[in-house]
């Protein structure tokens, strides 16, 4: 039995937007730029074929990957699951550092969709672990590089 890594539905309409546009725009397009350069003749001195040969080893590659990723999913649409106040897989989280009165916002999403640049944070970072389980009100202590620091659960929303 393989083991299911959890995804928001967001996360998985994007892979499946990528797999679509790799099948069905970059492979053939791909597949075309091969057999032109293979109408340039000789093979072993033909760069444009070599590039083309390694840019479909990663277009399989990556089709391949998307597809396990995909196959192994749980896929959780947050906004589906009743609001309980409790931060789960998937909730936007609103904090307030209780040493800095800073506020900031994090969504809790699976491994591959981590960005934090859009303050996406992985459900395995210091972070999401700490606020799993919690709810709003509660006090949270990260244990972050600089040592630990305090926060106050503002707010869990479901969007």
């Amino acid at each position: 039995m393989s083991t299911k890594f959890p995804m928001t539905a967001l996360g998985a309409e994007k892979l499946a937007a990528e797999l679509e546009d790799l099948k069905k725009v970059q492979r053939p397009r791909i597949v075309n730029a091969i057999a032109e350069a293979r109408a340039h003749g000789d093979l072993k001195e033909n760069a444009e074929y070599a590039a083309a040969r390694e840019q479909q080893s990663f277009c399989e590659g990556r089709i391949q990957e998307i597809e396990g990723k995909l196959g192994n999913a749980q896929i959780i649409d947050v906004t589906k699951i009743p609001h309980s106040g409790k931060v789960i897989f998937g909730t936007t989280v609103t904090m307030v550092n209780l040493d800095t009165d800073v506020t900031v916002t994090y969504q809790i999403v699976g491994d591959d969709e981590a960005e934090i640049k859009a303050n996406k944070i992985s459900v395995n970072s210091p972070i999401a672990r700490a606020l799993i389980g919690k709810e709003e009100g509660d006090v949270v202590v990260v244990k972050a590089p600089s040592g630990e620091v305090e926060y106050e659960i503002d707010k869990v929303e479901h969007i």
